[in-house]
């Protein structure tokens, strides 16, 4: 499992995000530079140990009223092979693992193969701050046939509502797409669109402490 460091990094994770987020066509923007708060999220380990994977949850409070975001995020030690500029959030100096290249996880193929991973049962959501430490209310639910092992690329569209994956696996066309819910909202219901294969809730705090849960990811076959 990951090791968690206890270390600074610069600039820290709200700051390249900050700089970051206005750009993204998701972003509601406000008149104002983001206000960023950290709200929840959590872990994956990448079993070759060589990209840290979170999936964090920050708020803006620039505007009249907060708005929370869900941001994937991938963690490398060098730069990302074929990643579109786009796909860097920043690099940071870290205080343990010097210089991190930090990118928006949907355009990471391992990012992405490890949440698929989570979906299906074959990997465990981890405490977002704590090493070693599972976080049990991260949920995945999955239907269907199995998915690929391995994730040979990943094409990203970005809109106004949130970021759509289409997944392709090694010999073949996409067939599938993640839907990366990038503004989450609560949800009491569960239930899933028509036609949907699998999706991840987790929770995340209201700047008044109150807990929300809701759907960060949604997969669905890319025909529907």
């Amino acid at each position: 499992m990951a090791v968690i460091h206890t270390a600074t990094m610069a600039p820290g994770k709200l700051e390249l995000l900050a700089a970051w987020l206005p750009a993204q066509p998701w972003y509601l923007g406000t008149a104002g530079e983001p206000e960023l708060t950290k709200a929840g999220g959590f872990r994956l380990d990448d079993p070759q140990g060589e990209v840290g994977i979170e999936f964090m949850v920050v708020t803006d409070t620039s505007g009249d009223e907060p708005v929370s975001y869900h941001l994937p995020l991938g963690y490398r030690g060098a730069p990302l092979d074929g990643a579109d500029e786009a796909a860097l959030i920043g690099t940071s100096e870290h205080g343990v693992l010097g210089k991190r290249w930090i990118y928006d996880g949907a355009h990471d193929p391992v990012v992405v193969a490890q949440l698929l991973a989570f979906v299906q049962g074959r990997a465990e959501a981890q405490a977002q701050g704590v090493s070693n430490t599972p976080d049990p209310s991260v949920t995945g639910h999955f239907t269907g046939p199995g998915l690929p092992a391995e994730v040979a690329s990943v094409t990203v569209t970005d809109g106004p509502d949130g970021t759509d994956v289409s997944l392709g696996s090694a010999g073949s066309d996409p067939s599938l797409t993640l839907t990366v819910t990038r503004r989450p909202e609560p949800d009491s219901t569960g239930s899933d669109p028509a036609g949907s294969r699998g999706h991840v809730t987790a929770g995340w705090r209201r700047p008044d402490g109150a807990e929300q849960r809701g759907r960060f990811f949604l997969l669905r076959d890319t025909s529907l």
